[in-house]
């Protein structure tokens, strides 16, 4: 895009740009014309609310009202006869894939970024993170991610604690890690339910915590034949559900049925290689055949990588080819294709060496294996690499900045074009997913490698670093998004939490020791490994049940919110009543004259 100063200058010295259109080079007057008219017809009848919303909040309403501009009579984009439109189609979603619009983009607030920055990351020290000032500035969801991210490694502190002697010390003696396993479990269940406490009362404070889902606007994606929403009565793109279903049945599911295929295929190849490196290693018995016992579990652990990222791409696509209606509905969707394909990946083979090979040893070592190798290779992936390229670009436009000769001043131009070229942020899905794999290796098999915990809280403290970091100086400002909790992530982390009874009940059940006490009946081991399976999961459960999502003054405040709707409700009528009844007798008075 050729910008010229010129174009970012006004006459309004009060002037704010808030979010960036880039378009292309060699777009069309008349096309620019358009979709300018389009924007500025859903703006006139909006109010000047600059006084009182943020400059996150005007930014995702802008956001809002660019994707829901949508075709009506327009057959074709102006300028672009190719550019086929049909009535309900987004405009914005056209433009992209049509390469007349590059992308949009809000712009950092660098004053306010410098604030935050302060009180965040510049300064490393163990103090808790500023999550209202990130809400301030990059909106709930964002600030719920590093507030979760926060309590997390907090919470495995204790986990950390208690395993570090029960490896140092007791290693081989697994029946004295019932305690930890038991201990793990009853944690993994406490810190799931206080977070949702501590959800409430962040998202309470912030006025989002009743936000409803049920009547959400339609996703820009989500295409269809324009007609009234019967519920809403608007107009919006219709689609058949019947056909969403026969996209997910007959592809999407064979296709991710067929990707776990290739992971467990993928999975053999591994333990082919530690075969071959265990026998060259007895043949020879050397120094750095050793060394290679751990070459298998690494390569493993970086083709796993590479996989979950391809796989992510893949599912990004059907899922939104299958046009799911609400963002809500795409989110869970993506979630749960990319969970199921996560989970075999990265857990599969500890399971088939723990239940299938049942050796110990190999366990410990590829699971410590797989949890550094995924955690230095997120690290340098995710952070470390983008904040390498990105100084790079800022040098190359700096010293683009001295060589422009000009009297105006051009640091909005500079930002304008240092901002365009930065990655895009594309949402605390990968963040998530790598906590939730960390949880799995943390509580799936803690009865066999306590020291899990110790390796994900070093990791975690400068997570919280290299994740500010990127949001700050890595990536494009995303638009905010309101949010009330962390949605279905919740949900499978308590679903995780649930296999781990199951996997340390089996893996107690399964040592030497605890077979040592019943030499001749399995069966009976069996039956008691089960029962205190099942006494672990109800005690769970009762845990669960007895720790409030809400704390009480939330639901004082909640409850009095309601009543006090009710009875505005309620006086409302009233007025409407009296009032009618008033209108009656005069109505009545004009009949009798007539």
């Amino acid at each position: 895009m050729k910008v010229t100063l010129s174009a970012l200058n006004t006459s309004e010295s009060s002037f704010t740009p808030l979010v960036v259109i880039e378009l292309a080079q060699d777009v069309k007057e008349e096309t620019k014309e358009w979709l300018k008219n389009r924007i500025i017809a859903e703006k006139e009848d909006g109010d000047n609310n600059d006084d009182f919303l943020t400059m996150a909040e005007c930014q995702f309403i802008i956001k809002h009202e660019l994707e829901n501009l949508r075709a009506k009579d327009e057959k074709m984009i102006p300028g672009y006869p190719q550019a086929k439109l049909y009535p309900g189609k987004s405009l914005l979603r056209r433009l992209l894939t049509s390469g007349i619009v590059i992308q949009v983009f809000p712009l950092h607030d660098n004053e306010a970024l410098k604030k935050l920055e302060d009180s965040w990351y510049t300064r490393f020290a163990l103090k808790y993170q500023p999550i209202d000032s990130i809400r301030g500035y990059f909106g709930e969801t964002i600030a719920l991610y590093f507030g979760f991210l926060e309590y997390f490694t907090f919470a495995l502190i204790p986990m950390a604690v208690i395993g570090l002697p029960y490896y140092l010390f007791v290693w081989e003696d697994y029946d004295k890690y019932v305690i930890f396993a038991s201990f793990n479990l009853i944690w993994s269940t406490v810190i799931l339910e206080v977070w949702k406490r501590g959800c409430a009362n962040m998202t309470y404070r912030w006025g989002t915590l009743l936000m409803k889902r049920k009547f959400e606007e339609p996703r820009p994606g989500f295409h269809g034949v324009l007609g009234i929403n019967p519920i809403t009565g608007k107009e919006e793109p219709l689609y058949p559900s019947y056909k969403r279903q026969l996209r997910i049945y007959l592809v999407s599911l064979p296709f991710v049925c067929l990707c776990l295929y290739f992971s467990l295929y993928v999975m053999m190849i591994y333990f082919d290689l530690e075969v071959w490196a265990l026998g060259l290693h007895e043949n020879s018995g050397s120094e750095w055949t050793s060394v290679l016992l751990y070459v298998p579990s690494i390569i493993y652990a970086i083709v796993i990588e590479i996989m979950n990222r391809l796989y992510r791409y893949a599912a990004e696509f059907l899922t939104s080819w299958e046009n799911h209606r609400l963002e809500s509905a795409y989110q869970n969707h993506l979630i749960l294709k990319v969970l199921v394909f996560n989970f075999l990946n990265c857990f599969a083979s500890l399971f088939y060496i723990a239940f299938v090979l049942k050796d110990m040893k190999l366990l410990r070592q590829s699971l410590a294996t797989l949890l550094i190798t995924s955690q230095i290779l997120n690290q340098i992936v995710e952070s470390l690499l983008p904040y390498w390229l990105q100084r790079k670009h800022g040098v190359r436009v700096k010293r683009k900045m001295q060589a422009l000769k000009t009297d105006t001043d051009a640091t909005l131009y500079e930002q304008v074009i240092l901002e365009k070229e930065m990655g895009t942020y594309l949402g605390t899905f990968d963040d998530y997913l790598e906590l939730f794999l960390q949880f799995g290796y943390v509580s799936l098999f803690s009865c066999v490698y306590p020291l899990a915990a110790a390796f994900a809280v070093l990791n975690n403290f400068t997570e919280v670093n290299s994740d500010a970091l990127k949001m700050c100086r890595v990536f494009k400002r995303p638009f905010s998004e309101p949010s009330a909790s962390i949605g279905v992530w919740q949900l499978a982390f308590e679903t995780m939490s649930v296999i781990s009874v199951v996997t340390n009940c089996a893996l107690i059940g399964m040592s030497p020791q605890v077979n040592a006490i019943f030499p001749e009946s399995k069966a009976d081991l069996i039956l008691i490994v089960v029962a205190v399976e099942h006494a672990l999961l109800a005690l769970k459960f009762i845990l669960a049940f007895a720790i409030p999502d809400k704390p009480r003054h939330i639901q004082v405040k909640l409850a009095r919110l309601e009543f006090e709707s009710v009875e505005a409700l309620k006086q409302q009528q009233m007025k409407l009543m009296t009032k009618n009844l008033k209108e009656e007798p005069k109505e009545s008075g004009k009949e009798k004259a007539t």
